[in-house]
């Protein structure tokens, strides 16, 4: 895969799309490529108060009587939630379903995972309308249990602080008993010569489905729906773990994460899908603590490859003819072992030196390439800094440094550009190094009496890339302003409010001229991938700046309204991040997959070489890329499909590998199986790519519409599967696998690509945070979704000898102001920025001892701020509060550093700001923290319950 030589790129047109009506008939697929779109939110609007509750006062009584079969409406919106009242006291939500150990092993043949078993006698019918269920989920027949464990529920929640722990009316309850059959594969298995992956000895599942009662008070549209009830991933992502234990040799899931673990065989399954079918790739991801990628060196056969589909060798392929021969598992062809190569088998069919390669028994494993796999020697790693130095460039700081001359050439002709000195401006880093050192220190001094407001972005593009063209490497560009000069010159785009809500809008979050489109592709095809810093105060439009990251590989940090005593902390640490983080250079990647199967689309930031060859010029464990595949084939008959991911690039020192991972899949009839097997990551990660992608071709509103749209029919077909043998009434029945999708489906519909309308984001931040999430790995992407929220107070007043471990702290809670206690200290933590809110009855002595006796009073009397129209200018207010958050000679403050570090630690992607705030100050606490408490009801939104039941209206109707 690696001759491929560099070929023109090609632009797919984007078809057109008819705008979703509240509920079509069939369902439009989400556009297949194009750039994305921007990070937080503005004009800050008020939301519902929050429910608080008194222990004397009962909960509001949950029904069973169905909803009304009244079409989507929006519900009232009152204002902000204040946090400012003592917590309430509720019982504790719901978390994990009970877990039911394996009831017995059975075996029985494939294909699907699970037999067809006897549904337990239920009177026919269709299910009684107007039937009162008892709040223990009796809606489902029971298996026999014992009934001195039937009240264990190990994995509930443990209550929240001052709430009474009391089994929550409106849970769900333990599910039937339904068997299900999970193979296991072994490698003696695998190993065996002509032998399909069998499914033997396996454990039967407990869970068929979960379920939620979902209705309405009598004479009201307010849902009776608990919400200590509704699921919510406390625990962050967790893979699906029955699946790794059934195919072990597959790499890890980080690599490589498929939508669900059980493809279907047909087409009609396919079309009853309704999800998204695929794959999310982070091919670069760091290896999990403790492992690494093993490195293989075929110096003297060459790298086994399949001669017909080029398959690498891997842990699925079988040896036969007494080890002279290997068949291939993609394509089961039947391949020549070179002698070298040669082992004999034992008497189960494996190779009797399995056990010393790596390359037989791991799924991730990385080739030293040859040099047919090279089209030139490897390059050295180039770094490129391409400068804006306009006067609102040094106004702002983006140009200070710590370390200022050497010499400066000035190209004034901006239309006929040229490089002076060609061969002399790159140089090498540890011969130059104090050249470079002293061009940092002057370059402040070089600019500070600049008043030039012009920026000739696109002629220094040109520039930049006349010099980078011979070695190819990564560009980075620090930009403040809007290009006005020479080529590439911008305009101000977005002021006319009558182009929102029409079919225009999307318009604003494309690229305004071809030339940044055209330059990404010459950029790709030299092997140069770009970053885009962007340090903007004003408009400065992402959405063409940000094609030039998109197209080759790239990404793009957005930092609005930068001023260095804010933000140079946060990007002192990104760019230190960039420049040494693992990258992989002149890179290709390929995804192959099994008879029947294809990849069709594919989703993030690269360029597509071919139909199915994706160009990054440089890639690094932060990138993920989503794919979607589909059946060539009516009917599949083989009983597993397998993958493989092909990385072909040049490592920092100079050497040209081959990454490969390889993991299997059955191939089941059953739709059940698939939605049993779902990753909900994979699917939101899909989802969102999609999602974000539609809003380059239609309305905010019909991509939040069709990605509502398709998790409703989804429902609807799940429910569809139960609702004969079961009387389901009003309950929202799931699978346990999908639990999180609808709150995963409503963080999306609140994320900043995706929410609101002109009013709610500005342009640039919307397309910037589009750009973020189009290239995010699915944790990463799931975190920034639903992020977390701790409280610290009670750790910070420990005394020492009880203040061991972060374990205790670390425990998330629920995304509502209910969560809040006006007496704690919080920490939310979205993966790019820290909210550190202080409760108005916190302790006195965590204020003193956290932010020091002087800024603490300040603190105590700051009055609530009027006239704050935008987060931009309250990040500007904020620039003393984060630079009083400093480590202060105490163990209070001691210990708030270490909890900052650990989180970072986590996931050092992106550098985490803290910002503080205080209860009740307006707007700076709705703008910082409770617009971004996606459970409750504010800003013309809908909270969690309500859009559960709203989700459960429309899967209802026919």
């Amino acid at each position: 895969m690696g001759t491929e030589n560099p070929g023109r790129p090609n632009f797919p047109m984007r078809p057109s799309f008819t705008p979703f009506a509240s509920a079509p008939p069939t369902v439009r697929p989400f556009s297949p490529h194009g750039p994305a779109t921007g990070p937080e939110s503005s004009n800050f609007r008020p939301s519902p108060p929050a429910r608080f509750s008194d222990p004397s006062v009962p909960s509001p009584p949950i029904t069973s009587v169905p909803p009304s079969g009244v079409p989507y409406q929006r519900f009232p919106t009152p204002p902000f939630p204040s946090a400012a009242q003592a917590p309430p006291n509720r019982a504790p939500p719901v978390g994990q379903p009970p877990f039911q150990p394996p009831a017995s092993q059975v075996s029985v043949p494939p294909p699907s995972f699970r037999p067809q078993t006897q549904a337990l006698p239920v009177p026919m019918g269709s299910p009684p309308q107007n039937a009162n269920f008892p709040p223990s989920s009796m809606n489902a027949p029971q298996p026999p249990t014992d009934s001195s464990l039937s009240g264990i529920r190990p994995n509930f929640q443990q209550p929240f602080p001052g709430y009474p722990s009391k089994q929550p009316a409106g849970s769900y309850g333990p599910p039937p008993s339904v068997a299900a059959n999970l193979g296991y594969q072994s490698r003696d298995q695998m190993q065996h010569p002509g032998s399909a992956p069998p499914i033997g000895g396996v454990q039967r599942l407990t869970e068929d489905f979960s379920s939620l009662a979902v209705a309405s008070i009598p004479g009201t549209n307010d849902p009776a729906l608990d919400n200590r009830s509704l699921p919510r991933p406390l625990d962050g992502d967790v893979v699906p773990s029955s699946f790794l234990e059934m195919y072990p040799m597959n790499c890890d899931p980080r690599y490589l994460r498929l939508t669900t673990n059980a493809i279907p065989n047909s087409q009609s399954l396919v079309s009853r899908w309704h999800l998204p079918l695929g794959a999310v790739v982070c091919p670069l991801a760091e290896a999990p603590e403790g492992e690494e990628v093993p490195a293989i060196n075929f110096s003297s056969t060459g790298i086994i490859r399949c001669r017909r589909c080029r398959t690498y060798v891997n842990p699925y392929v079988t040896f036969t003819d007494a080890g002279r021969k290997w068949r291939c598992n993609i394509c089961s062809f039947l391949n020549d072992v070179p002698g070298e190569y040669f082992a004999n088998l034992d008497a189960t069919g494996r190779r009797i030196d399995l056990d010393q390669r790596p390359e037989l028994i791991k799924g991730s494993v990385e080739f030293v390439a040859p040099t047919e796999y090279m089209v030139r020697p490897p390059m050295p790693p180039l770094y490129f800094f391409l400068i804006d130095v306009s006067i609102s460039a040094v106004r702002s700081g983006m140009i200070e440094s710590s370390l200022t001359q050497p010499q400066m050439m000035v190209v004034s002709d901006l239309d006929d550009i040229f490089v002076p000195l060609p061969d002399d401006l790159l140089v090498n880093l540890s011969e130059s190094k104090n050249v470079v050192e002293t061009f940092l220190d002057s370059l402040p001094s070089m600019f500070q009496d600049n008043v030039n407001v012009e920026s000739a972005f696109g002629p220094a593009l040109k520039a930049a890339f006349m010099v980078m063209s011979q070695l190819g490497g990564k560009l980075l560009i620090f930009q403040n302003s809007l290009p006005s000069l020479g080529v590439g010159r911008l305009k101000l785009r977005g002021d006319d409010l009558r182009v929102y809500g029409t079919d225009k809008e999307h318009i604003l979050r494309l690229p305004e001229d071809p030339f940044y489109k055209q330059m990404a592709a010459d950029l790709t095809k030299y092997q140069i991938g770009v970053n885009i810093y962007a340090f903007s105060d004003k408009y400065t439009d992402i959405a063409s700046l940000g094609t030039l990251a998109k197209y080759t590989g790239g990404q793009v940090y957005y930092y609005p309204s930068f001023q260095s005593g804010i933000h140079g902390e946060k990007l002192s640490h990104e760019l230190a991040r960039d420049l040494t983080r693992e990258t992989a250079w002149e890179a290709v990647m390929r995804i192959r997959c099994g008879k029947g199967i294809r990849f069709t689309s594919y989703h993030g930031n690269f360029m597509l070489r071919s139909t199915d060859l994706l160009a990054l010029p440089a890639v690094d464990c932060d990138k993920a890329y989503a794919m979607q595949l589909s059946l060539e084939e009516t009917l599949l008959t083989t009983q597993t499909v397998y993958f493989q991911v092909a990385l072909l690039y040049t490592a920092s020192c100079g050497e040209r590998r081959i990454r490969v991972h390889t993991a299997a899949a059955p191939v089941v009839t059953d739709l059940g199986e698939m939605y049993r097997q779902a990753d909900t990551g994979a699917i939101v990660s899909l989802f969102s790519r999609l999602a974000i992608e539609k809003t380059l071709t239609s309305k905010l509103e019909d991509a939040r519409n069709s990605l509502q749209l398709r998790i409703v029919k989804a429902l609807r077909e799940y429910r569809n599967l139960y609702s004969v043998q079961h009387r389901l009434g009003a309950r929202m029945i799931y699978p346990e696998s999908l639990k999180f999708l609808c709150l995963y489906g409503l963080a999306l519909f609140k994320s900043v690509p995706l929410k609101g309308g002109y009013a709610d984001v500005q342009l640039d931040e919307r397309c910037a945070a589009g750009f973020t999430m189009m290239a995010l790995p699915v944790k990463k992407l799931l975190k920034l979704l639903y992020p977390s929220l701790i409280r610290i107070d009670e750790y910070l007043l420990k005394p020492s000898a009880q203040a061991d471990g972060f374990k205790n702290i670390m425990k998330r809670l629920p995304l509502v102001a209910e969560s809040l206690d006006s007496r704690g200290l919080y920490i939310y933590d979205d993966g790019f920025r820290f909210v550190i809110w202080f409760g108005r009855m916190v302790s006195p002595d965590i204020a003193k001892n956290l932010l020091g006796p002087d800024f603490a009073a300040e603190l105590s009397r700051l009055d609530i701020i009027v006239g704050i129209q935008h987060i931009q200018d309250l990040l500007q207010m904020l620039a003393m509060i984060n630079v009083a958050l400093t480590e202060h000679d105490n163990e209070m403050s001691r210990r708030l550093m270490k909890i900052l570090k650990k989180l970072r630690e986590s996931d050092p992607s992106y550098y985490q700001l803290p910002y503080l705030v205080r209860q009740g100050e307006q707007p700076r606490e709705g703008l910082l923290l409770l617009v971004n408490l996606i459970e409750d009801q504010m800003g013309g939104t809908t909270g969690y319950a309500d859009w559960i039941t709203q989700i459960q209206r429309q899967v209802q109707q026919n």
